[in-house]
């Protein structure tokens, strides 16, 4: 936290951190939801800065506060300060791993640690089971392949996510490209564990990960969740040990400029950007290329997309903590209310927690039969097939 400690201060809550880059909308997840300063990028900071001072005492509110930051980086994208605008949200983690070194973090996230260190993952589920998501499918694990397929907690898990994953594979299969899964060896990314604050546990793993990369030979990983990549892109790196790794539908935009037989499919579609391969990676073309090689979709962009997008609330470990909340003002429920306005019934996606998140708040919002969320994966092979 040292080493932020000077810059805290600095912000003037001029309040665009709250807002997308036209000041349109309300584009904070946190402030949507509970419509109080303190939950918006400034004021999270001046109340972080008071924690430190020992003016703010730490309590069940100044914690709901510190995890309610979805670390979706629009605070950062709309900033106008150089010098604080770029760590903005990195202030926030290193508030969280002080509270993690202080003992004071809330039940849920203790939870979520808990289980990753005891199970290996957030769903108290064995090893053994990382590769059932694949249960009748010929999905080879990882020999000497090119690539490696990592398919992350929400893809080995998660419903919706094990739904993304095989649709990935079967994909990758129909398209000849050589990959193989870990399977049990997997280990989880630990992008949540790190944005949450919980460096040594994240540095744990990482280097339990990196072990079974090195004694495999892996150096090229694709994967299926953007927080996964963002983990591997940004927070594995170590000398000598390079890893290459790209989203899967980063791997999708080059074979679809190969001139695929694609059969037409009769949808409208919208695309969601997911934050961590949006605004923290800055990734926004692949999506779009794959979506737009698809025959006979018509593609309608919502009012926020880009680097203006807003998040479905399930980044920085609320998915697992639910430190942010629900209800109609959520921002997946926004969300899913601003695809059904393009008009469009196919909501797609390119993340398993935005695939959950979203779909939740399609029946939330009683927009079943109306507005479907789909993974890009899933529109590619229908349109294969």
């Amino acid at each position: 936290m040292m080493e932020y400690r000077e810059l805290l201060h600095r912000c003037f809550r001029c309040g665009w951190c709250k807002l997308p880059s036209d000041f349109s909308d309300i584009n904070c997840p946190a402030y949507l939801m509970h419509r109080f300063e303190s939950f918006a990028s400034g004021g999270r900071l001046w109340l972080i800065d008071a924690w430190l001072n020992g003016a703010v005492q730490t309590s069940e509110r100044f914690l709901r506060i510190l995890y309610s930051c979805a670390t979706c980086k629009n605070c950062v994208e709309t900033c106008g300060v150089p010098g604080i605008k770029e760590y903005l949200v990195d202030m926030v983690i290193a508030a969280r791993e002080e509270a993690v070194n202080r003992g004071v973090i809330p039940p849920a996230v203790k939870d979520y640690f808990q289980n990753i260190y005891n199970w290996g993952n957030p769903y108290k589920r064995a090893r053994a089971e990382r590769a059932d998501w694949a249960a009748g499918m010929d999905v080879p694990l990882y020999t000497d392949q090119p690539f490696l397929l990592y398919i992350g907690d929400e893809g080995s898990f998660d419903e919706a996510g094990a739904r993304m994953s095989r649709s990935v594979a079967k994909l990758f299969s129909r398209l000849g490209i050589s990959y193989g899964i870990l399977g049990e060896r997997e280990v989880s990314d630990g992008n949540e564990v790190r944005t949450m604050g919980e460096r040594g546990l994240f540095d744990y793993l990482a280097e339990e990960s990196l072990g079974v990369f090195s004694e495999l030979g892996i150096t090229d990983i694709i994967t299926v969740s953007p927080h996964s990549y963002n983990s591997f892109r940004n927070y594995f790196p170590r000398e000598g040990s390079p890893i290459n790794a790209r989203h899967y539908t980063q791997a999708l935009a080059g074979e679809i400029g190969k001139g695929l037989p694609m059969k037409k499919i009769g949808r409208t579609v919208t695309y969601h950007d997911p934050c961590y391969l949006g605004r923290w990676n800055g990734e926004y073309y692949a999506p779009r290329t794959v979506l737009a090689a698809i025959p006979g979709m018509d593609f309608r962009e919502m009012d926020r997309n880009g680097a203006s997008s807003l998040c479905c609330g399930g980044g920085g470990g609320n998915f697992y903590s639910d430190a942010i909340g629900s209800g109609p003002d959520s921002a997946a429920r926004a969300r899913v209310r601003e695809a059904a306005a393009t008009g469009a019934d196919t909501l797609a996606v390119s993340c398993p927690v935005c695939y959950k998140m979203l779909d939740d708040a399609v029946k939330d919002e009683g927009l079943e039969g109306k507005l479907e969320v789909r993974d890009v994966s899933e529109l590619v092979n229908e349109a294969l097939e």
